[in-house]
């Protein structure tokens, strides 16, 4: 417990469960264009680097150059809707609280929209218990880029020495990675524990719950 001073954690599939919004936005945008929606699954294969590179793996090489107009599409559209249906995902706020009680700094580290992201955790109630959210359109940059993981670190005055990411995707654990520190991942997002192994996670867990007593030594128990 005591190695950790600084703990970076992505948003979707670590933190919380997006994708009923995000899903909605994609079916909008690729309906409004003409397109075939979709499904669930399309939508949690493409995801994770950025708004424009999950909207051009759905769009497809045949559809590439109307990623121009499918952006503002998505945006508007996810201005409006981005609260639909967002939840914390089961002991995300119980492990932010105790980090919190012991003086660990903890930050939401995404390639989502900035601001998108900041609302979100204010809509949630957990704005409290973060030091910054560094995400997407706040810098040049996007995970896994290396200037993104040192920007974040500099900002929080923190020492890759005693800094760990939680994440769930194979960008996760390059960003942390090139940063000089450990990404222990959870299965709750979009990667099996095989994918997220072979990716190089330090550890990988079925949940928040178990991460946290595995990594941390902390027990929580998640209030639903």
């Amino acid at each position: 417990m005591n190695r950790f001073h600084t703990v970076l954690f992505d948003l979707d599939g670590t933190l919380l469960d997006h994708f009923a919004a995000i899903h909605k936005s994609h079916v909008h945008t690729m309906r409004t264009l003409g397109l075939p929606e979709p499904t669930m699954e399309q939508v949690h294969r493409a995801v994770g680097g950025g708004l424009e590179v999950a909207i051009s793996r759905i769009l497809g090489e045949k559809n590439a150059a109307l990623l121009e107009k499918a952006v503002p599409i998505y945006r508007a559209y996810w201005n409006e809707n981005m609260l639909h249906g967002v939840a914390l995902l089961p002991g995300s706020r119980e492990l932010l609280e105790a980090l919190k009680a012991r003086g660990v700094r903890c930050a939401v580290f995404t390639n989502k929209h900035g601001p998108s992201a900041r609302t979100l955790m204010d809509h949630l109630g957990v704005t409290h218990l973060l030091d910054a959210v560094f995400g997407a359109v706040d810098t040049p940059w996007f995970k896994p880029d290396r200037e993104f993981t040192e920007h974040a670190l500099l900002t929080l005055g923190a020492d890759s020495a005693t800094t760990c990411m939680i994440g769930d995707s194979p960008y996760d654990i390059k960003a942390a990675h090139n940063g000089g520190f450990p990404c222990h991942c959870v299965t709750t997002g979009t990667h099996t524990a095989q994918e997220l192994t072979d990716a190089g996670a330090n550890s990988v867990h079925p949940d928040m719950t178990s991460l946290a007593r595995a990594i941390f030594g902390l027990e929580i128990i998640a209030r639903i």
